[in-house]
């Protein structure tokens, strides 16, 4: 039972829940959070279900238990999937917020999902990020009515986070399968592997599907330290001055523009005289090529 307008009986009965993510070290595709439910009279049962840490597991075996919790009416499950482009943007922004974030934000919402629902939940088991006592107290912070257990390994310790792995590796590999890639070059493959940064596929994906202007596909996370080692290939950017007089004349800050590199971006120097210094001197000679100038009003 994933989320339902009409919740079953046991629902408003005293309830457990688990809660795991797949997909927090790849390059590439989302990361997904998953939780499984159920009510707690249901948790001696729930140990006899062949539920396990999902990474233990072939695909075949973690498809078959995730479709047969889907159809057990006695469970209740939801997911969170978090695209990389949300990653990356979020890991790259002024403020940043790190991957532990993200992940204790991503729990803390299905928590909140769940409880919405009206479903009575009084204990929640997590897989810990960082360290589970302080995990733990920032979770029971924000939800003092709910007793909850951190751990490591939690997903082979207890059959409730378990199942909450197979719905979450399922999930993520069923995503990461069916995407669709934006980019429309003929070049383009699917061919990316696991996404994981160790393997060679996918570091051969990388290679190939990088573009010295563009950057890498919407599927990279492109955040990731993996990327680094690909951009002393990428174009260099420089930021055009928006106050620039028609004379060349410097902008009325006098202030040099910044490039990316000032932003922790690595690019490449290029060694040639049609490097364009970002001094606000001058307008780029791209603009100047083609007679291009900055607009007020139309």
């Amino acid at each position: 039972m994933e989320s339902k307008s009409t919740l079953p009986d046991w629902a408003s009965k005293p309830c457990i829940m688990g809660i795991d993510e797949a997909g927090r070290g790849p390059v590439l595709g989302p990361m997904v959070y998953g939780c499984l439910y159920c009510a707690r009279s249901y948790e001696k049962t729930l140990s006899t279900l062949n539920f396990a840490d999902s990474k233990t597991l072939k695909e075949e075996k973690r498809e078959n238990l995730f479709e047969n919790l889907k159809a057990n009416e006695l469970l209740g499950w939801a997911v969170d999937v978090i695209d990389p482009r949300e990653l990356s943007a979020k890991m790259l922004k002024k403020i940043k917020i790190n991957l532990n974030e993200i992940s204790h934000d991503s729990a803390s919402g299905l928590v909140t999902r769940v409880l919405n629902m009206g479903v009575f939940l009084t204990e929640v088991y997590v897989d810990t990020v960082g360290d589970p006592e302080k995990y733990r107290i920032k979770l029971s912070e924000r939800f003092p009515s709910i007793k909850f257990v951190v751990a490591k390994k939690a997903d082979s310790l207890y059959p409730v986070v378990s199942g909450a792995s197979i719905v979450a590796k399922v999930t993520r590999d069923r995503a990461l399968r069916d995407w669709v890639l934006d980019e429309t070059a003929e070049n383009m493959t699917r061919n990316f592997g696991s996404g994981y940064p160790g393997d060679p596929e996918t570091k051969a994906w990388l290679q190939q599907h990088q573009h010295s202007v563009f950057g890498f596909p919407t599927l990279v996370r492109f955040s990731w330290g993996t990327c680094t080692a690909y951009s002393k290939n990428m174009v260099e950017v420089v930021w055009e001055s928006d106050k620039t007089e028609e004379d060349g004349s410097s902008s009325s800050s006098g202030k040099r523009q910044l490039k990316l590199s000032s932003f922790g971006v690595t690019t490449s120097k290029r060694k040639n005289e049609e490097e364009i210094e970002s001094s606000g001197k001058s307008r780029c000679k791209f603009f100047q090529a083609r007679k291009l100038e900055h607009l007020a009003n139309f």
